[in-house]
């Protein structure tokens, strides 16, 4: 790992809490020095909440001390004690204490990157294409209460699962058509997955051949 977890809240919380120079904290993040400037300026990152990169045990308090006493000192970042692994391919879970902060990530998608498909924000988010027509439609439950929040703010994912789904979206992949049983069998399972979903959330046993589709012959 090269850079702190969840850089811009990091700096965040260095241009708030200590003297260290934009240099530093740019060189520390991996930031762009005018970035860090606009953020101490409340010209970017407005609205992120600082994280502490000394409580999560990524720098050494002694660190930024020295480095705030020298400002050619550039910090180090620490490695983590646990090794952090990619999530592998399928369903995401998500902790059911940040379920509720899901439309608000799913609101924050669909107003600043409407071009990418709402496969892709249901797997990033762990969320079924139903709960994202009904953010979108304003059909939802909770359509009043829901605010746009930024889903790598509420822990919903990294920045870097973010950016690459981003990247995806701009140059085109997974919008590729599907042709004839790929495609059917395809949207068939995804309905599916949908509504096994839906009754797991509401607790309702789960009617097989209803959830499925089995077919009767003829």
């Amino acid at each position: 790992m090269t850079n702190p977890l969840m850089p811009k809240a990091t700096a965040v919380w260095l241009v708030e809490n200590t003297t260290l120079t934009f240099e530093q904290v740019a060189a520390f993040c991996n930031l762009h020095p005018l970035e860090v400037q606009a953020i101490a300026d409340a010209e970017a990152a407005i609205g992120i909440v600082g994280l502490n990169p000394i409580t999560n045990g990524q720098v050494a308090a002694e660190d930024i001390r020295l480095g705030e006493a020298d400002p050619e000192r550039r910090l180090a970042l620490l490695k983590p004690e646990i090794e952090i692994k990619q999530r592998t391919k399928g369903p995401r879970y998500t902790p059911v204490a940040k379920r509720q902060d899901r439309p608000d990530a799913i609101a924050w998608m669909l107003r600043n990157y409407p071009e990418i498909t709402d496969a892709q924000v249901g797997r990033l988010l762990g969320t079924t294409k139903a709960t994202i027509n009904a953010v979108r439609e304003r059909t939802h439950w909770n359509s009043q209460n829901i605010r746009p929040r930024n889903p790598v703010d509420l822990g919903l994912c990294s920045q870097t699962e973010l950016d690459a789904v981003i990247g995806r979206a701009r140059i085109g992949l997974d919008k590729e058509p599907e042709r004839g049983f790929v495609r059917i069998a395809r949207e068939e399972l995804e309905a599916a997955a949908e509504e096994a979903a839906a009754v797991a959330d509401a607790g309702r046993p789960m009617d097989a051949d209803r959830v499925f589709g089995t077919r009767k012959p003829g």
